[in-house]
């Protein structure tokens, strides 16, 4: 198996919500789209987010669709400087999500913080501190 990651796939339970939210608030590209359809593709840098009604998606891995609460995955976004995670957690609270975490110097050096989208998918938003701001 080649290790990359080319599409990932987040169930929703609005898809037109979720393409209000990452495309007209966070911003995200977004593959155009038959309004019949089901599915929603943003193409990003390396590989596509894709979003899915969480019904069909739990239907077609072959899995219950009734677990809640933390599933154990968060998404990543690492930026170049504290001002831009901060800019970047307001923005995503101003779109429909919830800043879950507010931006902080953390652990292991870097600072970051962590909204949750309309379906209270985990996005972690980050400045390693690989370069001084």
């Amino acid at each position: 198996m080649d290790p990359k990651i080319t599409l990932v796939t987040l169930g929703v339970s609005d898809i037109e919500d979720s393409i209000q939210f990452y495309r007209d608030g966070l911003g995200f590209p977004m593959r155009e789209r038959d309004p019949d359809d089901d599915v929603a593709f943003f193409p990003l840098e390396g590989t596509w987010l894709a979003i899915y009604p969480r019904d069909l998606l739990a239907e077609d891995a072959t899995v219950s669709d009734d677990g809640n609460g933390f599933s154990g995955v968060t998404l990543a976004h690492n930026v170049s400087s504290k001002t831009e995670v901060d800019t970047i957690l307001e923005r995503a609270e101003d779109a429909g999500g919830r800043v879950v975490k507010l931006a902080q110097e953390v652990f292991w050096g870097g600072y970051s913080g962590y909204f949750a989208d309309p379906d209270e998918h985990l996005w972690e938003v980050a400045y390693p501190p690989l370069t001084e701001e």
